[in-house]
């Protein structure tokens, strides 16, 4: 296995690690950004952009757009990739008490996951909270950064049908065990009271628990990321759909010596729960920022709507690989394995938006940088899912190709994909902004 693919995963491990939540993700990337030169530019005040620049913005603590701007360019290379990973959101009011001994926390489930794999591990939690101070609101992150919850599991003997299939109720199976109340439950206090989880956010935060008006916060997967094999070709990690692909498109994006057109890169939020939000690809954050750059470097509307057409947009989010012990779930065909190339994404109702155009345009990328790429197709009688492309057409019309890594155990709270791709996309997009 060749070092640099080591490297960028390395890299990327030290990514997820620091970004347990979507809001921690876009804050690194930020970092990222800031370290590299690039100017904040704010929704809420008039932009002062030039060529030449390098400009980044966000939404909502958990969306961002970054540009790098040529002196002289037509057209615009875009990337699309999302921050948000299934996981299990905290409620209002979260704590319950259980026999007067036990506390655990109300949930639900945020987005499309495996719920089995949550069990019998460590979690903890992260987010944001807003509290008042002297007459403003202030966020502040949090994260626990510590083992704190478990779901145990119910005991095979409780439970003779455990392993031969059953379905699991989120509500009445998932909650975490928090706390344990010592005996005198209604005089101890060690015990854990209504507003326990607050409580202890504000104190991470600084702030007294009356301050706080509301609060974010989920449960995470604490296991961290590790590069595995007999040669070091596999990578297992929390979270790898898709910050997989958000890691990836910013090294690509930062490390491209020269922009051939417009350079854009885009991180939407939301999308595991179909991103129609203010911060998800749905909402008109790209199109909006778009047109707000445009008339600020004084190109009107008819230029931006030449560049769009001459564009093009690369959708980043994690495929499905061939599964090794469930070989008859693929497509007879289009089988993308773990180590074989970025996975370009096709699906006849358009879940997936690559056509013959975007496909042959993504191909020649493929060829400059040196790298192999290879199809993902659903098998005609099983449902797929679907990504940020083809929402983000209905408010930037683009010619879009969708692709991603090939990973195994999609939506786990810890996934499996490949170190070799990894280096591979890096140097597709970084491909992509230099010489498409």
């Amino acid at each position: 296995m060749e070092n640099q693919s080591i490297t960028y995963s390395e890299g990327l491990v030290r990514f997820i690690d620091r970004s347990p939540v979507n809001y921690y993700a876009i804050r690194n990337a930020q970092d990222m950004l800031l370290s590299q030169g690039f100017t904040e530019l704010s929704e809420r005040e008039r932009w002062n952009a030039e060529y030449g620049g390098r400009y980044f913005i966000q939404r909502n603590d958990s969306a961002l757009i970054a540009f790098v701007i040529p002196e002289h360019f037509r057209g615009m290379n875009i990337t699309a990739s999302h921050c948000d990973s299934p996981c299990l959101r905290i409620k209002e009011n979260p704590e319950i008490d259980r026999e007067g001994r036990y506390t655990v926390l109300n949930i639900e489930k945020y987005g499309g996951m495996l719920m089995a794999p949550w069990f019998d591990r460590p979690l903890s939690v992260a987010g944001r909270i807003f509290a008042e101070k002297d007459g403003r609101l202030v966020r502040n992150l949090v994260d626990f950064g510590c083992d704190m919850l478990i779901i145990p599991s119910l005991a095979i003997h409780m439970d003779r049908q455990a392993n031969e299939g059953r379905k699991i109720n989120p509500q009445e199976e998932m909650l975490p065990l928090y706390a344990l109340k010592s005996g005198d439950c209604e005089s101890s206090d060690s015990s854990r009271s209504k507003g326990g989880i607050i409580r202890q956010a504000a104190e991470l935060a600084g702030c007294a628990e009356s301050d706080v008006l509301g609060a974010d916060l989920f449960v995470y997967n604490r296991q961290k990321g590790t590069i595995w094999g007999n040669n070091g070709e596999f990578l297992s990690a929390p979270r790898l759909d898709d910050l997989q692909c958000v890691y990836t498109s910013l090294k690509g994006f930062l490390e491209a010596e020269s922009h051939a057109r417009l350079s854009v890169l885009a991180v939407f939020d939301n999308e595991e729960v179909g991103s129609s939000t203010r911060q998800g690809a749905a909402s008109t954050f790209l199109s909006d920022s778009l047109q707000r750059l445009y008339r600020a470097l004084g190109r009107d509307e008819e230029v931006y709507h030449i560049d769009l057409e001459e564009g093009l947009m690369l959708s980043m989010d994690n495929a499905h690989a061939v599964h090794p012990n469930y070989l008859g779930k693929a497509d007879p065909v289009n089988r993308p394995v773990i180590g074989g190339g970025v996975v370009l994404k096709f699906a006849g109702n358009q879940k997936y938006c690559t056509d013959g155009y975007s496909a042959a345009l993504f191909r020649q990328v493929c060829r400059k940088a040196g790298c192999r790429e290879q199809c993902f197709t659903n098998r005609a009688d099983m449902p797929g899912g679907s990504t940020l492309g083809n929402i983000s057409g209905n408010q930037v019309p683009i010619a879009t190709a969708d692709i991603g890594i090939a990973q195994l155990a999609m939506h786990s709270p810890f996934e499996t994909s490949g170190t070799a791709d990894t280096e591979d996309m890096v140097k597709i997009v970084r491909t992509f902004y230099e010489e498409r």
